[in-house]
Order: C-alpha cells, then structure tokens, then sequence
C-alpha cells in the first residue's frame, strides 16, 4: 500500500469515528451551518430573536433574505407564534436620535440583493408577546412577501445581548426589547 493509500485511510478512519463519537457518548450536536428556508427565488438565511425578560411585551426578528431571482419582491409582515402580531420595522438615526417606525408599505428586497434584518436596523417587531422567549428554542412564524406569499420559519431564540453574527457591535446595536424603552412611534 502507498503513503498516499495509507493516509488517505487513515484519515477516513479518523473522520468515521468522529462522526459516530457524538452518537456513542450521549452527546448533541449543533449543526455547524444557520438554517435557512427557501420560497422560490428568496432563501432566508438563520430567522433569529433574542430571549426576552420575564414581562416583557415586545421582541425584535432577525433574518438575512437573498434575492436570487430577476424580480425584486416585498417582505410585507409576518406571523410568530408567541406574539399577538409581527409588524416590518426600521431603526435609524435621525440627527442624534435613534428613531424606530414602522414600514406601512414593506421592505423591498431587490433582484439579486441581500437585504438582512439585524438589531439597530431593519427587523420585525414581534408586538405582544405571550410568554417570554427562551435561549436554545425555536418558535415558529413566517415571513409575508408580496410575490413569494407567506413562508413558514422557525426562529431561533438567542441570548438575550446577542447581536448579528456579521454586524461589529456598536453605539445602536442593542435594542432593548424588555417594555422600558418608548421610542416606538418616531
């Protein structure tokens, strides 16, 4: 047998008992990758919100949406399971104000273009919640797009200070989600 052969079994060895070990010693493991969902041309990438405090009324939704098709489409709303409804939302400064409102009309995701919802920016706002949302579960819900209709996702509920996973933390990137802030409406 050559080096190569020897090394190329060993390696496949090594790589067999390493995928049965979690299975053997009782223990889970995460998938390494984010899920995603598809619906056509749009593929969401790792639907997410943050745990929440006992009592509190509001949540924010994360999510990056690719746009692989040639026609732009329109993320309207949303459902999720522990909220009384999801509204689309944008947080932005307005000189040196941070200001969140609500999209009426959506948020378009143009042909070819990542649009992604994170904290101090684009989200949906989950209005209110039914208990609190716990770390290491998942809720279901959907996003509504114009052309794509509703898709059913599953969000998963991160640490309560858990920011976007591509996104520097920042002067904005927490948005508190326990009732005491009141600047809904700007």
């Amino acid at each position: 047998m050559t080096q190569i052969s020897q090394t190329l079994l060993r390696s496949a060895l090594v790589a067999g008992f390493l995928a049965v070990l979690p299975a053997v010693s009782g223990l889970a493991v995460a998938p390494a990758t984010a899920h995603e969902f598809k619906a056509g041309a749009l593929v969401l990438k790792h639907p997410w919100t943050r745990a929440t405090a006992k009592g509190a009324e509001m949540g924010g939704g994360f999510v990056t949406i690719v746009n692989t098709g040639r026609e732009a489409d329109r993320l309207t709303g949303g459902s999720f399971a522990l909220a009384g409804r999801a509204e689309v939302h944008e947080m932005k400064m307005e000189g040196d104000v941070m200001k969140m409102r609500q999209l009426e009309g959506g948020l378009d995701i143009p042909a070819g273009a990542t649009v992604e919802l994170k904290p101090g920016s684009y989200h949906l706002m989950f209005m209110k919640l039914t208990a609190p949302l716990e770390s290491g579960t998942k809720v279901k819900g959907s996003l509504i797009f114009e052309k794509a209709g509703e898709v059913p996702v599953e969000f998963a509920v991160e640490a309560i200070d858990a920011k976007a996973k591509d996104h520097k933390a920042g002067d904005h990137d927490a948005m508190p989600m326990n009732g005491a802030d009141k600047m809904h409406g700007g």
